[in-house]
């Protein structure tokens, strides 16, 4: 499945355009190689995805074509979640 594709589906980001954006920024990595929209997701694969101040460590259990709300978490574990704290005060 394409990443861009597997970060809608999984409710991850919530517009498949941010996805692309996102990726094509290069910052999402799987399995620690910049990865681009294009990239193929598998079950197993560790994803690294930066949101500005906020870096999400996941890894992929489940590949789903369309999910319901409730059954998009089963498509990922959150392995962790960081946060970068802002010094600039």
């Amino acid at each position: 499945m394409r990443l861009d594709k597997f970060l809608k589906v999984s409710r991850i980001i919530k517009r498949r355009s941010i996805a692309k954006e996102i990726a094509d920024q290069g910052r999402i990595t799987i399995n620690e190689r910049t990865a681009k929209s294009s990239s193929d997701v598998s079950v197993n694969d560790k994803l690294v995805i930066k949101f500005g101040n906020k870096t999400l460590t996941i890894r992929v259990d489940a590949l789903l074509e369309t999910t319901k709300k409730d059954d998009a978490e089963r498509m990922y574990t959150i392995l962790s979640e960081d946060y970068e704290k802002d010094y600039r005060k």
